[in-house]
């Protein structure tokens, strides 16, 4: 797609994603800040772009994901900085707070392994291979060429299915 076409149909979409923005920051500056970020990163895609498909959703789908990664950007980066005994002690305190149970957080783990295990294989070895890093195209090489949306599709299957497991299981659990 030529920069120009490009850049008119990214202007219709200017005022949906600087609401979007502003509805996953709660934030105005910030917001600013994710849209310009989503339009630098979208121009810099230009060309992975495919003409006639949806805009608006592969523009969103940028935002979305350049959201979650500075999320977690910076919760890593608040977590790992502790430059003063102040900051220290106050992080230690926030901790002492809360006091875990390791017995129930083992029983939690074991049971998502279980259920994780209980999936069919064709469920289960892409949901893994996802869940440890794989990409799509890499696991789809391992399982023989299937097609990408297979892949997907196996993979959410997968996920829904665990999801309303262990939603089960925890209700059990409760009761």
């Amino acid at each position: 797609m030529e920069k120009q076409r490009f850049i008119e149909n990214f202007e219709k979409y200017s005022s949906f994603l600087r609401g979007y923005a502003y509805s996953l920051t709660k934030d105005s500056a910030d917001a600013q800040d994710l849209y310009q970020e989503t339009a630098l990163k979208s121009f810099k895609a230009i060309k992975s772009f495919t003409v006639n498909t949806n805009m608006k959703g592969w523009l969103s789908m940028i935002m979305k994901n350049t959201f979650i990664n500075n999320y977690r950007k910076k919760k890593r980066q608040n977590t790992a900085l502790d430059s003063s005994l102040e900051s220290y002690i106050l992080n230690n305190y926030a901790q002492s707070e809360v006091m875990y149970n390791d017995g129930e957080m083992n029983i939690y783990v074991d049971n998502i392994l279980e259920e994780i295990e209980a999936l069919k294989d064709q469920y289960r070895i892409p949901f893994l291979m996802s869940y440890n890093g794989y990409k799509y195209k890499e696991i789809q090489k391992v399982l023989g060429g299937l097609p990408l949306g297979t892949i997907k599709s196996r993979i959410h299957s997968a996920r829904k299915t665990l999801q309303t497991k262990i939603k089960y299981r925890q209700q059990e659990l409760a009761a």
